[in-house]
């Protein structure tokens, strides 16, 4: 196994090429995460036992309702970001088939499998220091931030999550030079 950087590594073989991202490993975003996700868990089971609790007329319950319907949409979204800290991982293969990409959760998640003749115009992306994109990305609460995108048919594909400028072009460099070399066999 090689590194690239500290959170890229990848294994040459002779029929593929395996490359895993993991998270940021920061103690204090985990932390932060952790504790705002268990506080809004509190908040919500609180709301619940609240409406079902209390006597409440229709126009209360309707707004108990309303906020549980937001509540559980942030749950969701704040639950994945903590879950992908933890516990998360980009896995990508390159191979003679082609380019399979899978966003992992503890081992769960879906592969999405690219042919790479299909593959266009391989980039990295990196957003101006210190615009509002750069700082929004950094977060810990957002997932996004995706450096490596290319053009497949109609759409175009984002992955390596949050990597800095130097780990994105190292990685950019390895993934071109093995879609190269397989597409020549």
């Amino acid at each position: 196994m090689k590194f690239i950087g500290n959170r890229t590594s990848f294994v040459d073989d002779t029929k593929k090429t395996t490359i895993i991202i993991t998270p940021e490993n920061v103690f204090w975003h985990k932390g932060l995460m952790s504790a705002w996700f268990s506080m809004w868990i509190v908040i919500g089971f609180t709301m619940m036992w609240a409406l079902n609790t209390f006597k409440l007329n229709q126009q209360e319950k309707l707004i108990v309702i309303i906020f549980l319907v937001f509540w559980f949409y942030y749950a969701f979204k704040v639950g994945k970001s903590l879950f992908w800290i933890l516990w998360g991982k980009e896995l990508i293969k390159i191979e003679k088939d082609g380019l399979t990409i899978k966003r992992s959760i503890k081992g769960y998640g879906k592969s999405t499998t690219y042919f790479l003749e299909n593959i266009q115009k391989i980039r990295v992306t990196q957003p101006k220091e210190n615009s509002f994109q750069a700082v929004w990305e950094n977060s810990p609460w957002v997932q996004q931030g995706e450096r490596i995108e290319f053009d497949y048919i109609s759409k175009t594909i984002r992955f390596a999550k949050k990597l800095n400028e130097k780990d994105s072009k190292l990685l950019f460099n390895l993934i071109t030079k093995r879609i190269e070399l397989y597409l020549k066999k």
